[in-house]
């Protein structure tokens, strides 16, 4: 009887260890940000195959002016924009690119 009362409780003691380890991640992942906003939309770009040349470079331009600071994350888009998944289709493969776009 007492190796079946010791074998539950350790069961409940790895129970609860999981449990606790699952809850802490699914709050770091909160806390972080992680996941909170989903694209509102997707753009498709394709790119044909086929082989073409660079033109010649052009001169460089003149440099800006320092910009104000924006807000932080990833997932704050300027008003006027959205937050918008951009895949790029190539012949070598696809690349997903997550971004806001103007429109």
């Amino acid at each position: 009887m007492s190796r079946i009362i010791g074998f539950a409780s350790r069961f409940w003691l790895l129970a609860a260890a999981v449990v606790l380890a699952a809850g802490s991640g699914f709050l770091a992942s909160k806390a972080l940000g992680i996941g909170q906003q989903a694209p509102t939309a997707t753009t498709t770009i394709d790119i044909p195959s086929g082989s073409t040349t660079p033109g010649p470079q052009g001169p460089p331009g003149p440099k800006g002016d320092k910009g104000d600071p924006g807000t932080p994350g990833a997932e704050s888009c300027p008003t006027g924009s959205k937050f918008t998944a951009v895949v790029v289709n190539a012949p070598g493969g696809h690349t997903t690119l997550w971004t806001c776009v103007a429109g």
